[in-house]
């Protein structure tokens, strides 16, 4: 009987960067149910073009960042464009570019909403930001003593770094340093947190939102080949198995039975990069069953349109458009948009290959029949489309050759997942939040759901804490 040390199911990022950091040092397999490697941060092909499954704006590839260390540590060094504006930001005639420098972006947000505190606001959100990426002993794990440890000694430097910073949540020093703002420049504000932290500013405390809103701050790229290039890369000498999922894990004295799509493998050690929410649905051992089932699912998903546009304008790499009103069938009145690059020979090919989302509910697409649903899509659609071509007015709808859209439904059927992201971090939630520890010997979560969230930041921090407790217990 075959013994694996360990065995990673799922390919996102949390999977990924795992597998990429400990396959030369433990006999390691991974699964993918799906054809593309990636998961949400997957390339995928369809009517012979490419599109990022989701938005594809990578940050974190900068000296002294956990993103660039661990890609140096596997010695990968990926096809990487640095964009000028990490995203244009649109609301009726008001534009914001957020780019890296600081003083430029200042002046932009001067002009657009013009706030005599907004020096002290944005250069808050920025500093506190970067206390946190100079933090030494990030770490938040459970279930035991050394873990406790590290995690009592994360707490406590977060404490003495930020003080009374930690404890004020975001809207109470949004109304502190700027005031009452106008109903257009929170809307800005809590566009920007819902795509980086699925939630607006109103649940969220000032430590959050900062490290919400402060990513255009750092170095932001554009992946030649598409998002999932990144994975690929990763993943290039790590043993895995495509288009073979996992059905069942059954736990037994000293290691795991893992039953998939198309054999029964045995592992020491099982990581998870399923979400938190739908683990349970893995296992039959009741104890096990009855911790995952002890988290919240999280509703939130996302609507993502796709399009395939044949034009000669410039455009960026990254858009959000905020509206007046919200989407139908969503639960955002916003929208990013990623466009490929123009020379990107892979993903440009036959027009700029664009990949548009915004935020919606699993249960908004749950218990329909088949033409409600379509019906619904269809709507959601081109209610965005119009959106579209409204604001890139050198683009018309006769350059639109190809339009298809997906919802949680989609996802889950590919991917496996039907939510998109976890529990924001909060002051009032940070005890019951999911670690990458479990308390069952062997048993591991990574990726988006668990601490500390999502993107490639978030989740490799998570990926961090879990390399150390698995390599150093």
């Amino acid at each position: 009987m075959k013994m694996y040390d360990v065995i990673v199911v799922g390919s996102g990022i949390g999977g990924t960067l795992f597998a990429s950091l400990n396959h030369k040092k433990h006999d390691l397999l991974l699964f993918e149910k799906d054809n593309n490697l990636g998961g949400c941060s997957s390339t995928f092909k369809r009517f012979n073009n490419y599109y990022n499954t989701g938005a594809t704006t990578f940050v974190g590839y900068e000296e002294g960042h956990i993103v660039k260390r661990f890609f140096d540590e596997v010695d990968y060094k990926p096809n990487l464009i640095q964009t000028k504006v990490g995203v244009r930001i649109v609301q009726d005639e008001k534009e914001v570019d957020r780019v890296q420098d600081f003083e430029s972006f200042l002046e932009n947000i001067e002009k657009t909403y013009p706030n005599a505190n907004n020096r002290h606001f944005w250069a808050t959100i920025k500093e506190i930001d970067e206390k946190f990426w100079e933090l030494k002993k990030l770490y938040y794990a459970k279930y035991s003593w050394s873990a406790y440890k590290q995690s009592i000694a994360c707490v406590t430097e977060i404490l003495k770094t930020y003080k009374d910073q930690l404890f004020m949540s975001a809207d109470g020093f949004i109304k502190k340093s700027l005031g009452e703002i106008s109903s257009e420049y929170q809307a800005f504000i809590d566009a920007q947190l819902l795509i980086t932290l699925q939630t607006k500013s109103k649940e969220l405390s000032l430590l959050t939102m900062a490290l919400g809103l402060a990513y255009p701050f750092h170095k932001t790229y554009y992946v030649q080949g598409g998002i999932g290039e990144l994975i690929e890369g990763l993943l290039k000498d790590v043993p895995y198995k495509k288009n073979e999922g996992i059905l069942e894990i059954k736990r037994h004295a000293d290691y795991y039975e893992v039953h998939s799509t198309k054999g029964i493998y045995h592992t020491k050690n099982v990581v998870l990069n399923s979400t938190i929410y739908q683990s349970s649905q893995l296992f039959d051992d009741k104890a096990i069953k009855k911790y995952y089932k002890k988290f919240k699912f999280n509703d939130q998903s996302a609507f993502v349109l796709y399009l395939k546009v044949k034009s000669k304008a410039d455009f960026l790499h990254h858009y959000q458009i905020i509206l007046d009103k919200q989407i139908p069938n969503s639960i955002s009145n916003s929208f990013f948009v990623s466009f490929s690059d123009k020379d990107d020979e892979k993903l440009s090919k036959d027009g700029y290959s664009i990949t548009i989302s915004t935020h919606t509910k699993a249960s908004i697409w749950e218990g329909l029949s088949k033409k409600e649903y379509e019906t619904k899509k269809l709507l959601t659609q081109e209610h965005i489309t119009r959106a579209f071509l409204n604001y890139f007015d050198t683009i018309q709808e006769e350059d639109i050759s190809r339009a298809f859209s997906s919802t949680a439904k989609t996802f889950q059927s590919y991917i496996g997942r039907q939510n998109c992201g976890g529990e924001a971090l909060k002051i009032k939630n940070i005890l019951s939040i999911p670690t990458c520890t479990t308390p069952f010997k062997g048993l591991y979560n990574i990726g988006d759901t668990v601490f500390a969230g999502q993107g490639w930041a978030g989740v490799a921090l998570g990926v961090d804490v879990l390399n150390k407790e698995f390599n150093n217990g």
